[in-house]
């Protein structure tokens, strides 16, 4: 099937498929707690693939569809896996996630809150950003290992969630890469080879229904 499939794209676009694939972070991950404006929710999922994030779960207190904005992602929500949990289960989820040794980082404004910067996001990590109106839920707060917030100057004490998401993942992004983690794969190899297979399948599909596939013989 790969075979089939590679041959549907140019030896440039499968070498940028693959190393996209090798620079993807699976233990850094995103949460996002009841989020509402889905626009926000688009944004994240941009920057957390230009970092590398494979996997972004979120639970809405709204049965919902969540659209994705494609003027907002452009295209970005294609090159990675996104998971709704049941709202009723979003802190068993997160529980869960601590117990299997990630650190559950949730942006929270209290006295115990650390500086972004100085959390180790080098550990396998889910970062928790809540709603708009309210942040995150007390039972989310409750799964954290730490509450981080962002320092800032002015009267208002808070960022757009989209905004503070690109400062951590960035942050997150630069510790990450000074210890090396984008210069090799971080995904078990048969799991990369099954992401391969699957991402070729619908990057051929996208194309094709805008008249750009050919075969490459």
């Amino acid at each position: 099937m790969k075979e089939r499939l590679t041959r549907l794209v140019t030896p440039e676009r499968l070498a940028r498929i693959e190393a996209l694939l090798a620079a993807k972070q699976p233990c850094l991950q995103i949460f996002l707690d009841d989020v509402h404006d889905s626009r926000n929710m688009s944004a994240v999922i941009r920057t957390a693939d230009a970092v590398g994030v494979l996997d972004i779960f979120y639970a809405r207190n709204n049965p919902q569809h969540v659209p994705v904005h494609t003027l907002v992602t452009q295209g970005a929500h294609r090159w990675l896996r996104r998971h709704r949990i049941p709202y009723e289960e979003r802190a068993e989820f997160l529980r869960k996630k601590r117990e299997e040794g990630m650190q559950i980082v949730v942006t929270h404004l209290e006295e115990a809150s650390l500086d972004f910067r100085d959390v180790d996001y080098t550990r396998p990590t889910m970062l928790v950003l809540g709603n708009e109106r309210e942040g995150v839920s007390p039972e989310v707060l409750a799964e954290a290992s730490h509450s981080v917030i962002i320092p800032m100057h002015g009267m208002v004490q808070s960022l757009n969630i989209s905004v503070a998401a690109a400062l951590i993942l960035y942050e997150a992004e630069r510790q990450r890469k000074a210890a090396g983690y984008y210069e090799e794969a971080r995904m078990p190899e048969p799991e990369r080879r099954a992401l391969l297979e699957e991402w070729l399948r619908r990057d051929t599909l996208v194309r094709r229904s805008k008249g750009r596939v050919r075969v490459i013989e």
